[in-house]
């Protein structure tokens, strides 16, 4: 089964367009064991959720320990749940093809996230494994990305045309979605800039950071996120479920805010018509 698939499957039999952020921080856990703290967070919110997303970053900056943590969480989520590799690759085509090899095959990841700075070819041997998902960079959820991702760029074909960096490179990804298989990374935290890409990629599934501890707001999200048929939206909240305690009831803690968010959303949904 292929990566949207599989999404869908797992949207449709949870209810819920609700992704999990597996991002743990030794100084933020309750435990010190990442696995088990990782495993907890999974037997507690399986139910509830349409995707996990780990970013790599926290596990190797862990160390060995760290990625052989990784291995065992990736074994432990269950088979109908899509898991999201958040490494945001992108190098020259030969780095490229070792990174999607690391990430797919090696690991297992269901889909990664990809920056297409380098363009095209730093990009294409992800998108050449058809069964997986590729979330490119389009509108990050940060402050910072109004440094180059709101930059007017002239396009190629007319000079007198400009848009915002972010428009083309969501009308790249359009083009270069020959497999089915390219979804875009578009922020909570910037509505109208996630309605725009929402205009020009009607299609495309979107992985949305930016709800919970960032502050972006949910009704927008979901009113300017979802597809017409209300999917299409992998809504990731990371910091405010896995830490939304600091004691032995981390995991029940967990549970309770994953279900208030997942009920959010298809409320947001239900409004929505």
């Amino acid at each position: 089964m292929g990566f949207i698939d599989k999404l869908s499957a797992a949207s449709g039999e949870n209810r819920s367009l609700l992704c999990v952020g597996l991002d743990p921080d030794p100084k933020l856990m309750p435990i010190k064991d990442v696995f088990q703290f990782n495993r907890e967070i999974i037997d507690a919110t399986s139910d509830l959720v349409c995707a996990y997303k780990p970013n790599l970053a926290f596990y190797e900056a862990v160390g060995m320990s760290g990625l052989k943590a990784l291995e065992k969480t990736l074994a432990h989520v269950p088979n109908g749940i899509p898991v999201i590799g958040d490494a945001k690759r992108g190098d020259i085509a030969s780095s490229s093809e070792a990174y999607a090899r690391a990430l797919f095959e090696t690991f297992g990841f269901d889909a990664a996230t990809v920056n297409p700075y380098l363009g095209q070819d730093s990009i294409a041997p992800f998108i050449a494994y058809a069964d997986k998902g590729v979330f490119i960079l389009c509108k990050t959820s940060n402050a910072g990305s109004t440094d180059f991702q709101e930059l007017l760029c002239s396009e190629r074909t007319s000079a007198s045309n400009t848009r915002p960096l972010f428009e083309l490179v969501a009308l790249k990804a359009r083009e270069w979605n020959t497999r089915g298989n390219i979804g875009l990374v578009a922020g909570a935290t910037y509505p109208e800039q996630l309605k725009r890409i929402r205009e020009l990629c009607p299609e495309l599934p979107f992985l949305i950071p930016g709800i919970g501890t960032q502050g972006g707001d949910l009704s927008a999200v979901v009113r300017c996120g979802v597809d017409a048929n209300g999917e299409k939206a992998i809504i990731n909240c990371s910091r405010q479920v896995i830490y939304a305690s600091e004691g032995k009831d981390f995991a029940q803690a967990a549970r309770r805010e994953a279900l208030k968010l997942r009920d959010q959303i298809n409320e947001q949904l239900a409004a929505r018509g």
